[in-house]
């Protein structure tokens, strides 16, 4: 029993190092934009372009439950003479002048409307809400099916929460860190998935013991396929 907690122990250990210190790069894939502008609950009208009288660049909107992204592609950059930004809407109009992005793909800020500033990066307060939001999600979807499965003792329940808040925290704040318009977002979800369910078959069938272990490898089946739907599903309508 102590080897094989030991060797949970170890995978859990790995599964959380690939997820902290795998960096994010760039091959021959769908060209990502070169600068993307989050803005929080941006009105219908609002416009973006970059650049000065003839010479500018109009960004592309994709809309998102509660946030609309902007982004420029390099593609589009390269007839703009000069990173000034432009924000219009039936508001009012104003600039903000932009340095010249330092990373060649993704370059991400995000605009406050109110307070006419753009900041480098995505919020704190945004990524926690994220995260945690995905989190209870996944929760609730894993919480039913080992419910229906007849799972009820404490140690049980105990072993699913503990299990869930290490693998799902881990694979959502893995999934923060990449551009959201990724191109490979999915397959992204799917190799964390992976990874997941690995961890979670391991534990339950090694910690979990007050069904057969038949039913609790269909549970974690089951389980990491609902959530991989609702994953797939998730990205696609809200932000990342």
């Amino acid at each position: 029993m102590f080897k094989t907690s030991k060797a949970f122990l170890t995978i859990i250990i790995l599964m959380l190092t690939v997820f902290v210190l795998t960096p994010v790069c760039y091959g021959n894939s769908a060209e990502p934009p070169s600068i993307l502008i989050i803005v929080d609950n941006a009105p219908d009208d609002l416009e973006i372009s970059i650049g000065l009288d003839n010479t500018y660049a109009k960004a592309m909107k994709t809309n998102k439950v509660v946030e609309t992204y902007y982004t420029f592609y390099s593609h589009g950059l390269r007839t703009a003479d000069d990173y000034t930004l432009r924000i219009s809407s039936g508001s009012g109009t104003f600039e903000i002048s932009l340095d010249k992005p330092m990373k060649l793909y993704n370059n991400i800020f995000t605009l406050d409307l109110n307070n006419q500033t753009l900041t480098a990066g995505k919020s704190v307060s945004r990524s926690i809400f994220l995260v945690s939001l995905r989190i209870t999600l996944t929760f609730l979807i894993e919480a039913m099916a080992f419910w229906l499965f007849g799972f009820r003792n404490k140690k049980s329940w105990f072993v699913f929460l503990i299990t869930n808040l290490i693998t799902q925290g881990a694979l959502n704040i893995w999934i923060n860190g990449f551009t959201p318009l990724g191109s490979y977002m999915i397959l992204t979800l799917i190799f964390g998935e992976i990874l997941v369910f690995i961890v979670e078959i391991l534990a339950f069938l090694t910690l979990v013991q007050e069904h057969h272990r038949i039913r609790t490898f269909l549970y974690v089946i089951i389980a990491n396929l609902l959530s991989l739907f609702a994953g797939g599903y998730i990205i696609t309508v809200l932000p990342i």
